[in-house]
């Protein structure tokens, strides 16, 4: 499954919204440095899904808002 994924870094609270099938808006307080808001992103979609982050693989995008991640 490929999701496409809108970050939104240094939030207030972190938290996954749908907005359809394939299309997400994570918003996480980690600061976009040296892959911190990377890591928390795909923590976060592992917890909304309830599978091991190990499983969620960062296809493209590592320095765009815009990501794409394989599960």
């Amino acid at each position: 499954m490929k999701l496409t994924v809108k970050a939104k870094t240094n939030a207030k609270q972190e938290k996954v919204e749908k907005i359809d099938e394939a299309n997400y808006i994570v918003a996480v307080k980690a600061a976009p440095v040296e892959g911190k808001a990377n890591e928390a992103i795909i923590k976060a979609l592992a917890k909304y899904f309830r599978i091991a982050p190990s499983t969620i693989r960062l296809v493209s995008g590592e320095k765009s808002k815009i990501k794409r991640f394989e599960l």
